[in-house]
């Protein structure tokens, strides 16, 4: 393996990044890989029972993403600031993203339009800064209210965009399996199903397991190492409760095959033995980071959507695929103009 960044670019068309979801959920396109037969087959995300194998036990993070993009003002000088919470530290402190942070000073103050929502800057710790929010409930209800969902930064939604398309992205920019809220980004690839498919293929195709990983800012910072092996990924907290950690551990144990729903999936999967049965939650924090040359010990197919060139998740993508039919693929996905990123279209790699 050649650990260069560069040998990870291609070209890809503006045009292909998919700004807005498909009209109806379970609409997109699906690229099918075998790796075996090295061979690339075009359909519908709706035909993907047709090519699962063996009954497979597919994986499934349910993180629910909060509407965490908050528009404030400076209460000293009404100027508007855009908040992106990232975690909760404490009851009423969260860790945040704040466009102009080097400009703040510990004690400024925030307030929020039709709410009686305060905050109040407290310090600023490796680039982020940490909030203190005059109430939790308070908080929670303008999140519901006035929260923006945190769109990664390809997808534009200037803010004078219309009710209607943030009423979409809330909805859309959503698993319809999304349980347990914590994520700023979205397991994309869970994003096509529909409960109809879901219940088909629980039915008749294959069985199903959950897992949570709080999907984080990390997702989204640019590998800046030409030498990726450098690059550290941030922690992102994870959980499995043992009714789905055992399903996972007796599928490996008699040689089901495991199909991980998305990459956030895949990278929990693989720093997690399931080598026995377990009586209480698995949890903790990950910051794996998956590229060429990894073996894989627990994933046996992959399915995903299309990635960043040089991005943390197309390095995955090439490790499990391997880097030649990655690139085929992804070469073949832009010649059909296959919608890109978050709100595009999926592939499956047996």
């Amino acid at each position: 393996m050649n650990p260069k960044l560069s040998n990870f670019d291609f070209d890809l068309p503006e045009n292909l990044i998919a700004q807005k979801p498909t009209q109806r959920r379970g609409q997109s396109r699906l690229l099918v890989v075998d790796r075996e037969k090295k061979s690339l087959i075009h359909d519908k995300f709706s035909n993907l029972k047709n090519h699962l194998k063996n009954h497979p036990l597919m994986v499934f993070n349910d993180t629910r993403v909060i509407p965490a993009i908050l528009q404030a003002h400076m209460e000293s000088t009404s100027r508007q600031v855009e908040i992106l919470l990232t975690r909760q530290l404490e009851p009423d402190v969260w860790e945040a993203m704040i466009k102009g942070l080097g400009r703040l000073k510990p004690g400024a103050k925030f307030k929020f339009e039709n709410s009686d929502l305060k905050a109040q800057f407290v310090r600023r710790k490796d680039n982020r800064a940490h909030i203190s929010f005059s109430s939790q409930n308070e908080l929670s209800t303008f999140i519901n209210q006035s929260g923006r969902m945190p769109l990664p930064p390809y997808i534009h939604r200037p803010l004078d965009t219309d009710r209607q398309t943030l009423e979409v992205d809330r909805k859309r920019y959503q698993t319809v399996f999304a349980r347990n809220s914590g994520a700023i980004a979205a397991p994309t690839a869970g994003l096509h199903f529909t409960q109809a498919q879901l219940k088909v293929l629980r039915e008749s195709f294959a069985d199903t397991a959950h897992l949570t990983l709080h999907v984080g800012p990390g997702t989204f910072i640019p590998i800046r190492e030409e030498e990726f092996t450098l690059h550290k990924m941030q922690e992102e907290y994870f959980q499995i409760f043992p009714a789905n950690w055992n399903k996972i551990a007796q599928a490996k144990k008699k040689g089901q095959a495991i199909l991980a729903v998305g990459t956030t999936t895949t990278r929990v999967l693989e720093t997690q033995g399931f080598e026995k049965t377990i009586q209480t939650s698995a949890s903790g924090w990950t910051n794996c980071f998956i590229y060429p040359g990894w073996e894989f010990r627990m994933a046996d197919h992959l399915l995903t959507n299309f990635h960043l060139p040089k991005s943390t998740l197309f390095l995955l993508v090439c490790a499990f695929m391997g880097e030649k039919l990655a690139k085929k693929a992804y070469s073949e996905a832009i010649k059909e103009k296959y919608r890109f990123f978050s709100y595009g279209d999926a592939m499956l790699i047996l």
